[in-house]
């Protein structure tokens, strides 16, 4: 049975994410690496994340592993310093963008990019197997100043970007792991800053931890008031980013298309990697560079490794999942927020260009399931497939229908207990057909299991 999901292991702490679990897990991981090496660890904001930190350290310390605690800090700080400071690997607690009671164990190597499925196969194996290293134990260190270094790695990559520093910003952390980081390096660099929800609090008070539209009207309403330019909004550890302007959430697939299109024309480079979920306007927005989009399977570790692979400009998932090479391989999105505003001169240069391109309409929904009748489901979808007279079928995450004018997408969530339907068209009535039409298939699928 597999441990992790699409980005790490998630699940309700106490429930399907117990102490002893988490124990294990670092025993797992601490008997795969080499006795004596160093793990940094981070952890997000939520409330269980000193449980979950203690029994994590136990499992690594008993294997003779030692564990050097960042604290607080986003998933792109943990990710980065992994690499920087030498580390052998990196642990960050964090259940990302889902609600308060979940949390979670992601893994990074040593180059900064997060263990791909192969390497997860081996700690799984060990954790199963319960055949855990035993021997003198490993020690404890703790680096304070992390955020410090972070901040300066990212100040020397934009060192000579041309920015407007008349825009005033919007900082929005979402009493993630970005409050108190994320509005400093914007003002450090020159910029007005105002900030919301800008305090670590794991009950997240302010607002969910994922940004979408419906969680940002607070977030837009305030921008309003104090006549800012953008706002940009991260989820609970920060390994997501969105942006808000006056007008309102400036949409996902809309500025994955934005900023691919930035990316195609700074590096050269004419490959963008992104997933099954991405939308036709990502495909659109770079045709004219002779851009060419690639994709494969849902997951920001999935999307990293197929840039690297790919060599490409950048990796993005359509939820403001962005992987920059110039940083490394794993999820940046306060240098994404920086990519963004190098290419523009004030914010109504976004929407300007996004009216140039046909009109797409991207609906979204899903039912709860259980992860144990994911795939008794998911086979019988696959079963009915052909009810839904689609002109191809790709199968390599979940079933992705192609029709002349869209696509319907049903795939098990990697992070929760869902089934999410996906459907993209170039008209309303028709994203909105082909979206009700794979939900009745999935209910159908779905009776008595649910």
């Amino acid at each position: 049975m597999a441990l992790f999901g699409t980005s790490g292991i998630r699940g309700v702490v106490n429930q399907d994410l117990t102490p002893e679990l988490c124990k294990n897990v670092g025993s797992a991981l601490g008997t795969l690496l080499p006795a004596g090496a160093t793990v940094c660890l981070g952890i997000d904001s939520r409330l269980s994340r000193e449980l979950i930190r203690a029994a994590v350290t136990e499992g690594l310390l008993g294997t003779g592993v030692n564990v050097a605690q960042a604290g607080i800090v986003p998933t792109p700080t943990l990710a980065l310093l992994t690499r920087e400071m030498n580390f052998n690997a990196g642990v960050m607690i964090t259940a990302s963008h889902n609600p308060p009671e979940f949390n979670g164990i992601k893994l990074f190597n040593h180059d900064a990019i997060g263990y791909g499925r192969t390497q997860e196969e081996e700690v799984e194996k060990i954790y199963y197997s319960g055949s855990f290293r035993t021997g003198r134990a490993g020690a404890v260190t703790h680096f304070p100043h992390m955020k410090d270094r972070y901040i300066e790695f990212i100040k020397a990559l934009v060192s000579g970007w041309d920015f407007n520093l008349d825009m005033k910003l919007l900082i929005d952390p979402g009493n993630g792991a970005a409050a108190g980081l994320a509005g400093d390096i914007f003002k450090q660099l020159g910029f007005t800053v105002f900030t919301i929800n800008d305090t670590p609090d794991g009950r997240f008070p302010g607002r969910s931890p994922e940004p979408k539209e419906d969680t940002l009207q607070g977030t837009i309403k305030f921008l309003r008031q104090k006549n800012a330019d953008l706002a940009v909004c991260f989820d609970g550890d920060a390994d997501r980013v969105v942006f808000c302007d006056q007008t309102g959430f400036l949409g996902f697939n809309e500025m994955i298309a934005y900023i691919s299109r930035s990316a195609v024309k700074s590096s050269g480079k004419q490959l963008i990697a992104t997933t099954v979920e991405s939308g036709m306007l990502l495909d659109l927005a770079i045709k004219d560079l002779g851009g060419k989009v690639i994709r494969g399977k849902v997951g920001d570790v999935y999307a990293a490794h197929l840039a690297q692979d790919n060599n490409a400009a950048l990796g993005v998932e359509s939820v403001g999942v962005y992987i920059l090479p110039q940083a490394g391989y794993y999820p940046e999105s306060i240098f994404a927020a920086l990519t963004l505003l190098r290419s523009i001169k004030r914010t109504s240069d976004i929407r300007s260009f996004l009216a140039t391109l046909p009109p797409l309409f991207f609906l979204k929904d899903k039912i709860s399931c259980a992860n144990e009748n994911k795939s008794d489901i998911m086979a019988k979808v696959r079963q009915q497939s052909d009810k839904l007279g689609a002109a191809s079928l790709n199968d390599l995450d979940g079933l992705r229908f192609e029709f002349a004018e869209g696509w319907l997408l049903i795939r098990a969530s990697g992070t929760e207990p869902a089934i999410r339907i996906l459907a993209e068209a170039n008209s309303q009535q028709h994203a909105r057909s082909l979206l009700n039409m794979g939900l009745s298939v999935l209910k159908d699928a779905a009776k008595g299991l649910t």
